[in-house]
């Protein structure tokens, strides 16, 4: 595992190279992704969280969760968690747009909560202070992508080619409901984070269980994404995040 951003950083670009040379559709997401963990990066660096080295150290473990899955995936397609297996398979000829979306919905929903459970112990959900402080820094990655959604708009429109007239008049209203849709779905992660911690005090058969019960849902929500169809119209219905429901 990586110990630093700028370790994982690196892992990316190696593995954002060979999808490169290899046409996979898979490096659209990733591309997407390596400049969300910079831009992470550089806000860490700007003083811009309440617990600096906390933040690198979950968006470290977030990113291998994901990384994880694309080498498993590329070894043996089956190998991966189910929600990647369904992002990743993917017809090849669907927009760039489409496989960042499903990458997005199935590392927010599966991996994120994965992820914030790694790095907050037991001990520290029963600080409320301390969660506050967490609570207060997962959000504020919400601005951090914000600020994002223009400029990943752009390189999408790089590598997508041109637009249709109606695609461009909708890109204002697009870049607004991905904003919306980013932070509806943080904020489901936070709740089905709580209940995979409520889950692994109740013992691993227990956690192991609730996580497949996300792992079905994160899996519906990204399939749901590649029906055919207005893919902005349906999670504007539907929502981007999912909900674990009570035990």
């Amino acid at each position: 595992m990586s110990d630093t951003v700028d370790a994982v950083v690196a892992r990316m670009r190696e593995r954002l190279s060979v999808l490169e040379r290899d046409r996979d559709p898979a490096r659209f997401f990733l591309a997407t992704y390596l400049r969300t963990t910079q831009a992470v990066a550089d806000a860490v660096d700007d003083g811009r969280f309440e617990d600096a080295p906390w933040v690198e150290w979950w968006d470290v473990v977030f990113a291998e969760l994901y990384l994880d899955a694309l080498d498993a995936h590329r070894i043996d397609p089956k190998a991966a968690p189910r929600p990647w297996r369904i992002a990743f398979g993917a017809a090849r000829d669907a927009p760039p747009v489409l496989h960042v979306l499903l990458g997005m919905n199935a590392h927010i929903n599966y991996d994120l909560p994965q992820s914030l459970v790694g790095v907050i112990s037991p001990t520290q959900f029963g600080d409320p202070g301390l969660i506050a402080r967490r609570e207060r820094d997962h959000a504020r990655i919400d601005d951090v992508l914000a600020r994002r959604v223009s400029a990943e708009d752009g390189e999408l429109r790089r590598v997508s080619g041109p637009r249709r007239v109606v695609d461009r008049a909708m890109t204002p209203l697009n870049r607004r409901m991905t904003t919306r849709f980013l932070r509806e779905s943080r904020a489901k992660v936070w709740l089905n984070t709580q209940a995979l911690h409520e889950a692994r005090v109740a013992g691993d058969d227990v956690y192991r269980r609730r996580l497949a019960e996300l792992e079905v849902l994160s899996s519906a929500r990204v399939r749901d994404l590649t029906t055919p169809g207005p893919v902005l119209v349906r999670l504007g219905v539907r929502g981007f995040g999912v909900v674990l429901p009570p035990p």
